[in-house]
């Protein structure tokens, strides 16, 4: 029976029974253990596994996703916690030089299954340095997938999928969804990586988007409905590989498709959807296809600025109506 539990509470349950499952699997980081986790993600962890197992670090990214490389290349399974994707920009060389490097690097000799996880993305009034999204980024890079999710569900099943795979994850979480509950299954319980999830099903147009701007799609698909406006709205769960097939057989019946992403618009998520969608259906589209991204700048501090510079029901509304040819 499914139960309702926060996405901290889900991603702690991933952890923990994939640790008691497997001795090889371990977390470190940043406060995940004395402190229980700078979200609290990891509370009570170390009081079960111990401080071999649940291992603090100093504020150093690059040395502390280093050791987990090798220990990944030595036959454990790593899960690294940043406590914002933000810092891991200094741990960059280690995920894509080593870490997504290791199998092709050794002919195969050597496999690298970890698992680095932290919340990316916007979160408020954090500013230009701490706001950054890197799906795109790290989507980039062969050798590397990536999951960005919303779900508490998705988060726990996509979460031991990616600790039992054998190649280098990048989990992208939401500071601001922590704390939002949602009903996860009771007992073992897996989601496939690359499969994409529709969460609505409707007619006139196809709505693509993923993290935590799931959540104004579809109140932006609820809106539309009570203007007899029928979106389909599908929740890419994995950006790389990405689930084209989903939102191709989407388009297929909607005929339109609007990507929403808090991406910078240049080379981002939705670039990419868009590109593979003309490729792949192009006669069947009965119009262009429309992106909604952040603002094509830095993030600003002021709460008027935020709420300009990200995607909103109001935007998503706006970019549908243009792709139907509906009067504004």
């Amino acid at each position: 029976m499914p139960r309702t539990i926060s996405l901290r509470e889900a991603l702690r349950e991933a952890m923990s029974e994939e640790m008691r499952r497997d001795e090889d699997v371990f977390l470190m980081g940043e406060e995940v253990a004395e402190y229980d986790g700078a979200y609290k993600v990891s509370k009570g962890m170390l009081q079960e596994f111990g401080p071999k197992r649940v291992i603090d670090t100093p504020i150093a990214e690059l040395g502390f996703a280093g050791i987990g490389v090798g220990a990944a290349m030595n036959g454990l399974r790593p899960i690294i916690e940043f406590m914002t994707w933000n810092f891991a920009v200094l741990a960059f060389d280690q995920i894509v030089n080593n870490a997504a490097k290791t199998l092709s690097q050794s002919a195969g000799s050597f496999k690298c299954p970890i698992v680095f996880r932290g919340p990316s993305g916007s979160a408020g009034q954090l500013a230009q340095q701490h706001s950054q999204t890197f799906e795109s980024w790290l989507g980039n890079v062969p050798g590397l997938k990536v999951i960005s999710c919303v779900d508490p569900a998705d988060a726990k099943g996509l979460l031991k999928s990616a600790i039992r795979d054998d190649d280098p994850i990048c989990i992208m979480e939401s500071e601001l969804l922590y704390g939002m509950e949602g009903e996860v299954p009771d007992g073992e319980y897996l989601v496939p990586i690359g499969v994409a999830a529709v969460r609505k099903t409707g007619t006139d147009v196809t709505l693509v988007s993923y993290n935590k701007l799931m959540l104004p799609t579809m109140k932006a698909a609820e809106e539309l409905e009570k203007e007899g406006i029928s979106a389909e709205v599908i929740d890419l769960r994995t950006i790389r590989p990405l689930d084209f097939h989903t939102i191709v057989q989407s388009v297929k019946k909607t005929n339109r498709l609007v990507v929403v992403d808090e991406s910078w618009p240049f080379a981002g998520v939705s670039a990419e959807v868009a590109y593979e969608i003309q490729k792949y259906a192009f006669d069947y589209l009965d119009a262009p296809i429309t992106r909604v991204n952040a603002a094509d700048t830095s993030l600003p501090y002021a709460p008027t600025l935020v709420e300009e510079y990200l995607p909103n029901p109001a935007k998503i509304i706006k970019a549908v109506k243009e792709v139907l040819y509906v009067a504004r």
